[in-house]
């Protein structure tokens, strides 16, 4: 069934169920090989190309890019017989591509991982997985409808030493885990500054990189990688870093039991036209146990080497990309650690002398495992073999958008400078009118036709 027909047909159940039939059959045959197409080709774009190249069952079928000199590049470095696309709707119409990897700016995500679902195609999305709260769901709903396997682009859930760090957390080596604390920290100061508004570049199609976006005129700083910094397109370093260490809290500790968010900071020193924080700090209380997140952009400092750290009532563990260390707290009778200067007068507390070897509440742990491009290859892998079994991937919708939802939250209490209050169940915030209309955002023409034949919008 061509990709437009169904859309027009609004997702009934006999489109459905056709088109899923058309699928399986152009899925991967006895050969077992996967025709892939990518959308965008970008920092991360070109990493996935380069991944996806290294597996011995992937064809690189066709690229599809807003800006034709990364479309060249991209066609260049996937070699072949490859297609080129400025449209990726056309690519999207190819029956020879089998699944999609969309590595576009944030606010493409949602809308082309749904039209790719109901194109028939399984899904490789980068995170974050969404620019407002509804379109996780409305991407939940869609997949499960169409059949459709998707994988999140938080690749550390593919990382050996996570897995391991996340097992030591369910089976309670540091205790119950009491605080979460987490940070992106840099110093860009002074910032990528005010270019003004101008034509955009011939080889850039802007209309379409702008797609559901507003209608704005062009600007340098709104195009290729500063995108993030815009709130028409992205959430800063919240829904950017964020997004990575949101999802790894989830997996580990569960963001089901969120209940309320505050946030606060400002886009205060760095001098330039960007709108996201350059500082912000974030507290989610989450059931017994609350999450710290923080971003400074304006001042390094000193810093662990670790951007994520648990913390339990047996001790810590600290977890970056290259490894993770487990420190265990010291086992000492409550009353010891009373201070104790020059000794309490009649009527104190009686300190406990502790004699003997030092005990701890857990045993300590190091890994030094970690290896960036092995855990992007890993979660290629487990794409690629979920799209032949059809079982869940490693890093699913579901999980995707309850972190993707803390950040827009926490950005969402920064920006009307108050806390909400968060039901999950019924995905809302309570009490605050004004606030619940911004979990959903309207898309632009044409592109709002194509959510309304999702039935969706």
């Amino acid at each position: 069934m061509h990709r437009r027909a169904f859309l027009a047909a609004g997702l009934a159940q006999s489109a459905i169920s056709a088109l899923n039939a058309a699928s399986y059959e152009r899925a991967p045959g006895a050969s077992g090989r996967i025709g892939v197409g990518f959308i965008g080709f970008g920092l991360i774009g070109k990493r996935h190309v380069l991944d996806f190249k290294a597996q011995e069952d992937v064809d690189l079928v066709g690229l599809a890019e807003t800006h034709r000199g990364r479309l060249h590049e991209g066609a260049a470095l996937m070699g072949g017989s490859v297609k080129q696309h400025a449209d990726f709707r056309r690519l999207l119409d190819d029956h020879d591509v089998h699944a999609v990897v969309v590595s576009t700016p944030d606010h493409w995500h949602a809308l082309m991982t749904m039209m790719a679902c109901a194109a028939g195609k399984d899904v490789y999305v980068e995170k974050p997985l969404t620019l407002f709260v509804r379109e996780g769901r409305w991407m939940i709903d869609v997949a499960r409808r169409t059949h459709r396997v998707v994988q999140v682009g938080t690749q550390q859930r593919s990382a050996k030493h996570y897995q391991r760090a996340r097992e030591l957390i369910k089976d309670g080596h540091l205790g119950r885990i009491v605080s979460v604390r987490a940070e992106a920290v840099r110093n860009v100061f002074p910032g990528f500054g005010r270019p003004p508004d101008q034509g955009p570049p011939a080889e850039l199609n802007w209309d379409m990189w702008l797609g559901p976006a507003p209608k704005r005129p062009y600007n340098p700083n709104r195009a290729i990688y500063h995108f993030r910094w815009f709130w028409d397109y992205s959430g800063g370093q919240t829904t950017n870093w964020g997004a990575h260490s949101f999802d790894i809290i989830d997996w580990a500790v569960g963001l089901r039991k969120l209940r309320t968010v505050s946030s606060s900071g400002g886009r205060f020193d760095l001098q330039d036209n960007g709108e996201t924080p350059d500082l912000q700090d974030a507290l989610f209380e989450l059931d017994r146990c609350n999450v710290h997140w923080s971003v400074r952009e304006c001042s390094h400092g000193q810093t662990g080497s670790f951007p994520l750290v648990f913390y339990g009532t047996k001790g810590s563990l600290a977890i970056s990309r290259r490894g993770f260390v487990v420190t265990p707290d010291r086992d000492v009778p409550p009353d010891s650690l009373i201070p104790n200067f020059v000794g309490h007068p009649t009527g104190g507390p009686t300190i406990v002398q502790v004699r003997g070897p030092q005990r701890y509440r857990t045993k300590p742990d190091t890994d030094h495992s970690g290896n960036e491009a092995t855990q992007f290859l890993g979660h290629v892998r487990d794409f690629l073999e979920c799209v032949k079994s059809r079982q869940q991937p490693i890093a699913d919708l579901a999980s995707a958008h309850r972190a993707a939802t803390a950040c827009h939250l926490a950005n969402l209490s920064l920006r009307l400078g108050r806390k909400l209050r968060w039901n999950g169940a019924r995905e809302t915030i309570i009490g605050d009118t004004e606030a619940a209309k911004q979990l959903v955002r309207p898309y632009r023409s044409p592109w709002d036709r194509e959510l309304k034949a999702l039935g969706l919008g």
